[in-house]
């Protein structure tokens, strides 16, 4: 967020002669970028190393971080705090969003990766709130290789619970007349595409957005401090309140997001594993 602001106020001043236009370097952060900071992403195994793939990696390492001692705490009766917040955070994911959803036998069984989604976005989500930081989430190559992940489960999870016939036959509900089985089977088999999809979309649209908004605040200085620097200086202590209240409220979106994407995602699931309930 800090390096889109860094952008803008470098860009704000520029006309025609012939700098970049602010509007196409306002939302490169959506974009996979080759570079960060100036400084070259590397090629690992002959493939292009991309700048939010680092705060990817650094979210991997977070979790192992503090997830380390959880088991043990939770076994032992032990542990900091910290580490009895997220044994908690995990155990209300269990009873509140999973099993609800997929039954006690398959919640268990599909706990750990539903864990892993939600802490996953969690940790992408709040390292771009972090000065210098990129909102990995904010980009819908990561939205959808998420979505990407539900979706195979919802196919592959069905068709190994249900039977890889019975699976594509349950889409159309019993009792519907032979004439509208063919336009409901397409239409069924076209939802399952489009729930991964509406997925990304919410992810990254709701993460891309509150960057906006919290943008649209801070550039407020530049708009009025362009003819005079005074305006800008007179308006600055509302627009840092105002875009201090508004971190806030990402922090809470952050959260929010990774829930309603787990949600959203164990509802799917438990649709196309179970769908007689």
């Amino acid at each position: 967020m800090f390096s889109i602001l860094a952008t803008f106020s470098a860009s704000s001043g520029s006309g025609g002669d012939g700098q970049a236009d602010p509007f196409e370097t306002l939302f490169a952060h959506v974009v996979p970028q080759t570079s960060f900071y100036g400084l070259e992403m590397p090629h690992l195994f002959g493939l292009q190393v991309f700048d939010i793939q680092l705060f990817q990696l650094l979210a991997m390492v977070l979790i192992v971080v503090f997830f380390a001692p959880v088991r043990s705490a939770v076994v032992n009766g032990t542990g900091g705090r910290v580490t009895k917040i997220f044994a908690g955070w995990v155990t209300w994911l269990r009873d509140e969003v999973v099993v609800p959803n997929l039954g006690e036998k398959d919640g268990r069984r599909l706990l750990p990766m539903f864990l892993t989604l939600f802490f996953f976005i969690v940790f992408m989500n709040l390292l771009g709130l972090v000065p210098g930081g990129l909102t990995a989430t904010a980009s819908v190559y990561t939205a959808a290789g998420l979505s990407l992940v539900t979706l195979v489960v919802m196919i592959v999870g069905g068709m190994i619970v249900q039977g890889p016939i019975k699976f594509w036959i349950s889409l159309v509900p019993s009792g519907v007349p032979m004439a509208l089985v063919p336009m409901l089977f397409v239409l069924e088999v076209l939802g399952l595409i489009i729930k991964p999809f509406a997925l990304t979309m919410r992810l990254m649209a709701n993460m891309t957005g509150g960057h906006l908004v919290l943008l649209s605040f801070l550039g407020l200085m530049f708009f009025f401090g362009q003819d005079s620097t005074a305006t800008g200086f007179a308006v600055s202590p509302l627009v840092v309140g105002m875009s201090v209240f508004m971190m806030i409220i990402e922090g809470f979106v952050a959260l929010l997001q990774a829930y309603v994407f787990t949600l959203l995602s164990a509802i799917f699931v438990g649709m196309c594993l179970h769908p007689d309930h």
